[in-house]
């Protein structure tokens, strides 16, 4: 497959008439012609459906629909897996950031030497200020400065300033498991 030919495309015009199921005879070859194009078009459906990113932002550890390439050989003696890598996705409702210092909330995933986290962000809300800030945070000032990690066991925000009027904190993990 070439690189321009990947993606989750479903044609915008029908492949088949389903007019013709009117008109055709149910043992004619031409009724058994259109009873496969309506298969191949359910099937295009059916496949593209399940390659779209799930726009689902759950607190539970959740397949999200993107897939990664094939885990790669660990040597030139080891097969490549030619299969896709589900990527899996959990919010993790962080709640308020610390004033100047470190904040670890539990994120609840079974990780280990087989998990790679692909996507680790968030967002901090300061509802009463109405001032949003994204996470990591860089600014020119180091003391302003979100640092945002995941652990073992914890997701940890480190800040250099008092951020605690920040209460609505989100952060999304994102990750294959081997």
């Amino acid at each position: 497959m070439a690189n321009n030919d990947v993606g989750s495309y479903v044609p915008t015009t029908n492949i088949w008439d389903p007019s013709e199921l009117y008109s055709t005879e149910v043992t004619s070859p031409e009724f058994k012609e259109l009873m496969v194009r309506m298969y191949q078009n359910l099937n295009v459906i059916s496949m593209n459906l399940n390659l779209k990113d799930t726009g689902y932002y759950v607190t539970e550890e959740f397949v999200c629909g993107q897939q990664f390439f094939p885990k790669p050989g660990l040597s030139s003696l080891t097969p490549i897996d030619p299969t896709f890598r589900q990527v899996f996705r959990k919010v993790i409702n962080f709640g308020a950031l610390p004033n100047t210092g470190t904040t670890n909330v539990a994120h609840g995933i079974n990780n280990d030497v087989n998990t790679i986290f692909t996507r680790i962000y968030g967002a901090a809300n300061d509802p009463a200020g109405l001032s949003f800030l994204p996470l990591p945070y860089a600014s020119p000032t180091d003391a302003n400065n979100i640092e945002l990690s995941v652990g073992t066991t914890n997701v940890t925000i480190t800040t250099g300033s008092n951020r605690a009027a920040y209460t609505v904190t989100y952060v999304i993990l994102e990750w294959l498991k081997f």
